[in-house]
């Protein structure tokens, strides 16, 4: 078979903000937001959440994206060349990020799958449904059965490993295309659905009525930390994603409408999860501050206090949480082999992505069998002898690597490599919020960045300095 010699690029710009929407727009949105903000006051966690997006979010992303394109590499090359090897250290700690995320993002993306295909056997009485049983012990039972566990982690990598390996304009590009406006259209359905159910009102002022009592005292940097972990881990940030995807920009491509259009439209998603969300959670009693379970226990609940009409929308509900983590796991494992993808091209060797893909999907897919005979906590040795294998993978993607090499990146290119992401940006794009983004870059960016940092490793660790 003959090897493609050059790299990969995408075939339009549609397909580009697909693709890169489809990377923010994942368990991010759809579990992560609902549930941080359930437990962070509400409309305080919103309002933190926008302030982050308008004044950090928006910059990384561009910054990321100018970056990849200007380089035309991958994580690690891409700080490599445009430090001349002095920053090639952020590189790594962005390209490490996903590995450790992948390890526990394919088993959630396989519990998605099980409650999609639960949810459907409840349409038809099949024996294979939910059948009545409540959230918790239906996620009780899925956790404890770490062979069931297993074969849907499974499931979940393998269809993210074929989709990658078929390349960035036949696989990533094209599965997003369809995917992302079938996503849009479910959420949609289950957002009308959800706020027209008697007492959804309780929900919907949950989120939007003011209240920030929760500010109290030091809690305003808890909730900064939390809404500032859950917008890097759903915009994509500080994990090599936007500036590999930004590599594979043609030079034309508007960069400054991009950057701008990918949080906004992450933002309007995570803001709709929220309502689909939310109102049936007041609706049926539940509790909003349910933790992580509010996606899985919660839900599946509400789902089965909705009567005969319950299982239809619990189908679509978790087929839109399956197809979201799809579009984000396809990025997640396209970040880890692309320098790996450039490396081989830069040597002679040719773009040997398959290959790539299924040796990179095999390692990642070993961690997420850990994560799943871990059973949450249940089966092995705790991660740094306090976590379970999921919460330490996230601790040390979303706790450290990301908000690290975010901290590292606008500092260098803030004050060190100054005007170089501008002048990408402005060579094909009409830049108007050039001044916006530098004294963001430069002073906002990098506060944000460093209190989130101390705030997620107080969160994690309970050292009290807040």
């Amino acid at each position: 078979m003959e090897k493609k010699q050059s790299r990969e690029s995408w075939s339009s710009n549609f397909g580009f903000m697909m693709a890169a929407i489809g990377s923010a727009v994942g368990l991010g949105n759809l579990w992560g937001f609902p549930y941080k903000m359930g437990a962070n006051g509400g409309f305080a966690f919103l309002v933190l959440y926008l302030l982050l997006v308008v004044f950090a979010g928006y910059i990384l992303v561009m910054t990321e994206l100018s970056l990849g394109r200007a380089t035309q590499r991958s994580i690690i090359p891409a700080y490599r060349v445009a430090s001349d090897g002095k920053v090639t250290f952020i590189g790594i700690l962005s390209a490490l990020a996903p590995f450790f995320i992948l390890g526990f993002y394919c088993y959630l993306g396989g519990y998605a799958v099980k409650y999609t295909i639960a949810n459907l056997g409840d349409i038809f009485n099949a024996g294979f449904g939910v059948n009545g049983l409540d959230g918790t012990s239906f996620f009780v039972a899925l956790y404890e059965n770490q062979w069931m566990s297993a074969a849907y982690t499974a499931v979940f990598m393998l269809a993210t490993i074929i989709i990658v390996s078929r390349g960035v304009g036949e696989g990533i590009e094209k599965f997003n295309k369809v995917a992302m406006p079938g996503l849009f259209i479910v959420l949609l359905i289950v957002v009308v659905r959800s706020c027209t159910l008697p007492g959804a009102g309780a929900g919907v002022a949950f989120m939007l009525k003011p209240d920030l009592t929760v500010f109290q005292g030091g809690g305003w940097v808890h909730v900064l930390a939390s809404a500032g972990g859950q917008m890097f881990f759903s915009v994509s940030l500080g994990m090599g994603i936007l500036v590999t995807y930004g590599s594979y920009m043609q030079k034309t491509d508007d960069i400054a409408k991009s950057g701008m259009m990918i949080p906004l439209a992450d933002t309007v998603i995570a803001l709709l999860a929220g309502l689909a969300i939310m109102p049936a959670v007041f609706a049926f009693g539940m509790e909003p501050a349910a933790g992580p379970g509010l996606l899985f226990m919660t839900l599946q609940n509400v789902f089965n206090s909705m009567g005969g009409a319950g299982a239809f929308f619990g189908f679509l509900f978790y087929l839109l949480v399956s197809i979201a983590a799809l579009t984000s796991s396809m990025s997640v494992l396209e970040a880890i082999i692309s320098s790996f993808i450039d490396s081989g091209i830069e040597s002679g060797k040719g773009n040997q992505r398959k290959k790539i893909a299924w040796i990179a999907g095999a390692m990642t897919f070993v961690m997420g069998m850990i994560v799943a005979f871990d059973g949450l906590g249940t089966y092995l040795p705790p991660m740094f002898g306090r976590f379970c294998w999921l919460d330490g993978f996230d601790l040390l993607a979303e706790g450290v690597l990301m908000p690290v090499a975010a901290f590292c990146t606008v500092i260098y290119f803030g004050w060190f490599k100054k005007g170089f992401l501008q002048a990408e940006i402005k060579s094909s794009s009409a830049f108007a919020t050039e001044k916006f983004y530098t004294v963001c870059l430069r002073y906002v960016a990098p506060v944000f960045c460093f209190f989130i940092l101390l705030g997620q490793l107080d969160s994690f660790f309970g050292f009290g300095w807040f």
